[in-house]
């Protein structure tokens, strides 16, 4: 008797398939007004002088936020880039095969991509700020999240355009993934820094790539394919076939690349913290793969305990790695219970004692301040000639200014010769609350005048409003509000801050900050 079987197993699997394209064909695609998406597609995907206009204002709100490290301003940039037209309008392309509307969003992207590099070069020129910052520095290397966040942005982007829901947002979300990189690769063209300039482009591409292969995927998915696209020969899909795969080719390359990095920093940090034990901690870990060999720098907090040969630590890490690597080791060995600035402290104490001596201290000093403020050590400003260490703190979820002074204390503690100043975010000036019939500066008075004062001083305020202070010559017999705001603009002097008169108010009140070009 025949086997049936096979013939049987194949007219299910076809049965099956069938079923499950009708399902899509019902449920996901039938849902879709293709011809309207299209039109949109189209509509927003060509270039215009409206369209350079507004990628030139993006890339100078996103090059000026990166000059000044604003991760704010970089996103403000994103709300008014167009950037996510294009790149839909070329993935779309792909997926239709449609060459001439390929054609059309590439010359809108690349007319307006050269000419915001063009702007962000010649802001970069004119601005007195060009040391790289860390918001510059991170976009200077692809890396795995990078892709993530491109990947993301175009499938909500492409579902945004084909559902016609949220398209502002997500249009914002791919611009975060483009227009930063563009701004970094204009200030390493103006500056000369060819190694920053390149690694931003090689991101921008990357992204791009990921964005419209992804835009790509979604559309096929909605049922976007050739028989959409009119006058389309065969030279032409063969065009478009050898774009995909050119373009998957690099994005390929970079994904390897971008995985071999993860995977050698996840293992560098393990083997570190096997051997120094599961109490320490792996503060900070660099690998330079540009390096010849393989540069590691690290900083490890351990206990005093835990002792590991430098070299031991290198064959093994080598080993690891399958390659020969250089270590630049920081080791802070702690007593136990030694908290995480006093743990920076301690480091700083060794490094003064070691042979390196004044560079070595510095660094530590460096990544102490960094600690206590929430940044990153580059953007810590070190000033050797007059032994002051300033650094930017980042906003803290219920901190005052006069939290913002006592980091600035603790961080000073122990640093003989050398004076710290920590710089808080802009916020009202503490309230000043007398006493009733009272005229005298009682502690926590003074203390809010002094917190005052001190903001002042370091956000170069040289004026402070007194309210109730009189104009001129104190009167021969002030009133209880003008013998307050004596007493205030007493301490203000005593601060190095000018105290100006405010009109007054009752009794509990805030001095207030008068601009420069009220003096003067």
């Amino acid at each position: 008797m025949a086997d049936y079987s096979p013939q049987r197993g194949a007219i299910s699997d076809r049965l099956a398939r069938l079923a499950l394209y009708r399902w899509w064909r019902r449920a996901i695609v039938a849902g879709v007004d293709h011809e309207a998406v299209l039109a949109r597609v189209i509509e927003e995907s060509g270039g215009s002088p409206r369209f350079v206009f507004m990628t030139i204002m993006s890339a100078g709100i996103a090059v000026l936020g990166l000059l000044l490290s604003s991760p704010a301003v970089v996103i403000g940039a994103m709300l008014i880039s167009p950037l996510m037209g294009p790149i839909l309008g070329f993935g779309f392309a792909l997926a239709l095969f449609d060459f001439a509307e390929l054609r059309r969003a590439l010359k809108a992207l690349v007319m307006g991509s050269a000419a915001a590099v063009a702007f962000t070069v010649l802001i970069v020129t004119l601005s007195p700020l060009q040391a790289p910052t860390a918001e510059i520095v991170a976009r200077t290397r692809p890396n795995l999240f990078d892709l993530a966040v491109a990947l993301f942005a175009a499938l909500a982007g492409s579902f945004a355009i084909i559902r016609g829901r949220g398209e502002t947002i997500v249009g914002v979300a791919i611009a975060t993934a483009l227009m930063p990189p563009l701004a970094v690769v204009g200030y390493g063209l103006a500056t000369r820094n060819l190694p920053v300039g390149a690694g931003a482009l090689a991101l921008f591409v990357t992204n791009f790539i990921t964005i419209a292969l992804s835009a790509t995927a979604m559309a096929r998915f909605y049922g976007f394919g050739h028989h959409l696209s009119h006058r389309q020969s065969w030279a032409q899909t063969l065009t478009l076939l050898l774009v995909f795969v050119a373009m998957a080719i690099p994005l390929g390359i970079s994904l390897n690349r971008i995985g071999r990095e993860a995977v050698a920093t996840a293992q560098a940090r393990t083997l570190l913290k096997e051997r120094f034990g599961e109490s320490a901690r792996v503060t900070q870990l660099e690998l330079d793969f540009g390096a010849r060999p393989l540069t590691i720098r690290a900083v490890v907090i351990a206990p005093r305990s835990a002792s590991v040969k430098l070299a031991d630590l290198r064959a093994a890490l080598a080993d690891r790695l399958g390659q020969q690597v250089r270590l630049d080791l920081d080791r802070v060995m702690l007593e136990a219970g030694a908290g995480a600035i006093e743990a920076q402290r301690e480091e700083l104490r060794q490094a003064g004692e070691g042979a390196a001596g004044e560079a070595q201290r510095l660094a530590a000093l460096t990544r102490m301040i960094a600690l206590a403020t929430g940044i990153a050590a580059e953007d810590v400003t070190i000033d050797r000639d007059h032994h002051r260490a300033t650094a930017p703190a980042t906003p803290l979820p219920g901190a005052t200014l006069a939290t913002y002074r006592a980091l600035e204390a603790r961080a000073a503690e122990g640093n003989d010769g050398w004076a710290v100043a920590i710089v808080p975010p802009q916020q009202p000036l503490p309230a000043i609350a007398f006493a009733d019939n009272a005229d005298a500066l009682d502690p926590e008075v003074r203390a809010a005048v002094e917190t005052s004062a001190w903001a002042a001083r370091r956000w170069n305020v040289r004026a402070l409003g007194v309210p109730g202070l009189p104009e001129g010559d104190p009167p021969a017999r002030p009133n209880l509000a003008q013998r307050r705001a004596l007493a205030i603009a007493a301490l203000l002097n005593a601060w190095g801050v000018t105290p100006l008169p405010a009109p007054a108010e009752g009794q509990r009140f805030a001095l207030k900050i008068v601009p420069d070009a009220q003096l003067g």
